[in-house]
């Protein structure tokens, strides 16, 4: 039976107290206790750092991440408030240092300036507005040129809304592709359907709240209602939520309620297709004397639950035959 239930698992949205810390002599050489105003903290070497920030906790950040912060010569961000916000909870003073917006209208006038900077042997700090840097980010364009021109380009790793998705979401994790965002147009979203559906690995994707319903009616129509999957909202925020089960039965919990808020769309792989190939080819031949080719393949691969491109191409080569024959 298909799981079908919605699991509310609120998150802490602001900082708590900080738990005390062991002293600095106590820990491995490289693990500092978080930068704090005054105290002496790793100096970042030269190169671009990426730094991983908080999806939705604010204490997601690590204190790698903090570090990094509070030493870099130049400081850059998708969204330079954010970034601030963050600094301020954790009291990372910005001691009159550049911090950069660096984002998908302005990459191509401030890459030179941050590569100039990389250049001179000095380190730059890029922060997505959330998670991690490079996985629907772009940054991807800056690390590419910052690799292509011989500078360092390092990692601090942290939180992400795709593995966040993952670990939640109950579904298989040894192989999964992420997507990113589906084309808004449909013609071009139901290619893009049709490329993922036999994809041998757990499907990761983002979507818009406005549009979740309309993307989960393409699967049901595409894929059939029974393959499996997860609809991960607010992910580590107060109104996290995941709601579990079927294709067909996510479909039907959208349709009854507005969805707000960041959503991670995480889909099973498809099931080896069981259908004899004779019974789905006896019942389009059947279904193919009163109605269209698309009409048939629709109704076909509904009553069988078969991936429909398959149905259809299957509708195409017995229309060909016939027509031949």
């Amino acid at each position: 039976m298909p799981r079908r239930t919605a699991a509310r698992e609120p998150a802490q949205d602001q900082p708590r107290a900080a738990p005390a810390q062991p002293d600095a002599a106590s820990l491995p050489e490289g693990e500092g206790g978080g930068a704090k105003q005054g105290s002496h903290q790793p100096t970042p070497g030269p190169g671009l750092h990426l730094i991983a920030t908080p999806i939705g906790a604010a204490r997601d950040i690590t204190l790698r991440a903090l570090d990094i912060l509070a030493g870099a010569d130049v400081l850059a961000a998708e969204d330079t408030r954010s970034l601030r916000r963050l600094m301020d909870m954790h009291g990372i003073a910005l001691r009159g240092r550049p911090l950069l917006a660096y984002h998908d209208h302005n990459g191509a006038r401030m890459r030179p300036r941050l590569l100039s900077v990389l250049a001179e042997g000095r380190s730059v700090a890029y922060a997505s507005e959330a998670g991690t840097p490079l996985v629907a980010d772009p940054g991807y364009r800056l690390a590419r040129e910052a690799i292509k021109a011989g500078h360092s380009v390092m990692a601090a790793p942290g939180a992400s809304a795709v593995l966040a998705a993952l670990t939640v979401a109950g579904l298989p994790s040894d192989r999964f592709c992420f997507l990113g965002f589906p084309p808004s147009q449909r013609s071009a979203r139901l290619r893009f359907l049709q490329e993922a559906a036999t994809v041998p690995a757990t499907l990761v994707l983002y979507e818009s709240p406005k549009r979740i319903q309309e993307l989960l009616g393409d699967m049901v129509k595409e894929w059939g209602s029974t393959r499996e999957g997860a609809i991960c909202r607010e992910l580590t925020k107060k109104h996290e939520e995941v709601i579990r089960g079927d294709l067909g039965y996510l479909l039907d919990t959208v349709s009854t309620r507005e969805m707000r808020g960041e959503i991670v769309l995480v889909i099973d792989r498809a099931a080896a297709v069981q259908n004899d190939p004779d019974v789905l080819a006896a019942a389009l031949t059947e279904a193919m004397a009163n109605m269209s080719l698309r009409e048939a393949a629709d109704h076909v691969a509904k009553a069988h639950d078969a991936p429909r491109r398959q149905v259809y191409q299957m509708a195409l080569a017995l229309r060909d035959a016939n027509e031949n024959g």
